[in-house]
């Protein structure tokens, strides 16, 4: 089983995660902030992720710090459960629909960070979240696992069904992407390596 344990402690967040990336998508999860932790959820139940995370973050400011900071830790919980990328099938996409909402995801596992984001929302707020930190959230996951992503919402006028779809996309894209193919003999790059 591919697995990791983070904590991470600063005047802003005190988090403390564990990820199993071989899971069947259980977690518990507390961040404080609701619609948050209603994403993570659907991320882990799409990437079949078993994730247990708990933040006290600064939210008497807002989220900002909460949401970017448990991107850096469960970036760098992907990439400890990663290990050493042997096997992987290390490129992934997914399409998802919800309702009147379509998502687009895909990844490489390939150790360079980059994030593309295409995402437009109507309204500042869903909930406690502010709608501009998705895309805070998953430049802090990439920067830290290493992963090259695009990220589209094609379709929607709901944002709380948008944000769902980017999230559950991104769950299906890691899922693929980090599955172990028994055809793949090594790490899978002309290189011989994946940093």
């Amino acid at each position: 089983m591919r697995t990791a344990a983070i904590t991470r402690t600063t005047r802003e967040t005190d988090i403390a995660l564990t990820l199993c990336l071989d899971g069947e998508g259980k977690t518990d999860i507390h961040t404080g902030v609701g619609f948050f932790d209603h994403m993570l959820d659907a991320l882990c139940r799409f990437g079949l992720l078993d994730l247990t995370l708990n933040c006290r973050g600064d939210l008497n400011v807002d989220a900002h710090h909460t949401v970017e900071d448990v991107g850096i830790c469960l970036g760098r919980a992907l990439r400890e459960s990663l290990g050493d990328r042997v096997g992987i099938r290390r490129a992934g996409s997914a399409w998802l629909p919800m309702d009147e909402a379509l998502a687009f995801a895909a990844m490489d596992i390939s150790g360079r960070p980059y994030l593309s984001w295409e995402a437009d929302f109507a309204a500042p707020m869903v909930g406690a979240f502010d709608t501009q930190l998705a895309e805070e959230f998953f430049r802090a996951l990439c920067v830290n696992a290493g992963l090259t992503l695009h990220m589209k919402a094609l379709a929607g006028r709901n944002d709380h069904h948008k944000l769902e779809a980017l999230f559950k996309a991104f769950g299906l894209a890691l899922r693929d992407a980090a599955a172990i193919d028994p055809r793949v003999k090594g790490v899978p790059s002309t290189k011989g390596a994946l940093d």
